[in-house]
């Protein structure tokens, strides 16, 4: 009963991470985000090709989709402690691969980010206050997926000291740096865009 139940978030969860607003922008701009910038359906790639505005709400509805995911199985299957992980797992999935784009989507930081928040807003804030300060110094977006993905499994066994939290949250990460391990290339060749960059242009030009 416990394994079928953690299929649902599973697939539950996938469903609902396959829910992707930079896919139906770029339909209605009529320009193919996997083509054009760094190739995903994210919201960096969105900021990037359309502006801060669009991009903005694509990164709010990607953390939102995830968090809501979390949120609703730990209701759901109180009596498992992963539910919510392995919904926010399947989130990241389904961002990632979602199934009617040929499984290729976003690269799964927003999702993430949702995931961990609803799980542990302490341990996001955490998260967030240091990975920003990584990629700020680093000077490239890597930094970030690389941080938190290292570290949150970690935190999440410090927090909850439950090893199938640490399993499931070690899943989830292992994904989202694979799925970054092209960005981290990029850097070391300093071929990837750089953080303080994007940044000054973001504010120094309007939105597409």
């Amino acid at each position: 009963m416990k394994i079928i139940k953690l299929l649902c978030c599973l697939t539950a969860g996938y469903f609902i991470g396959t829910l992707n607003p930079a896919a139906l922008i770029s339909r209605l701009k009529k320009r193919d985000l996997r083509k054009e910038g760094t190739g995903n359906l994210g919201a960096t790639n969105t900021m990037l090709i359309f502006g801060k505005g669009l991009g903005a709400l694509v990164m709010l509805f990607d953390i939102s989709k995830a968090f809501f995911a979390v949120k609703l199985f730990s209701f759901l299957f109180q009596d498992i402690t992963v539910s919510g992980l392995m919904a926010g797992l399947g989130s990241v999935l389904g961002h990632i691969f979602p199934f009617y784009m040929k499984f290729k989507g976003g690269k799964g930081l927003a999702p993430y980010a949702g995931m961990v928040l609803a799980f542990d807003p302490l341990t996001f804030l955490f998260l967030l206050v240091l990975c920003t300060a990584a990629i700020l110094i680093v000077n490239y977006g890597i930094a970030m997926p690389l941080s938190a993905g290292i570290l949150f499994p970690f935190l999440s066994y410090m927090r909850t000291g439950r090893i199938e939290v640490f399993l499931c949250a070690a899943a989830v990460s292992a994904i989202l740096i694979i799925k970054h391990l092209p960005n981290l290339g990029k850097a070391i060749r300093k071929e990837d865009y750089k953080v303080r960059d994007v940044i000054k242009n973001m504010f120094s030009k309007k939105d597409a």
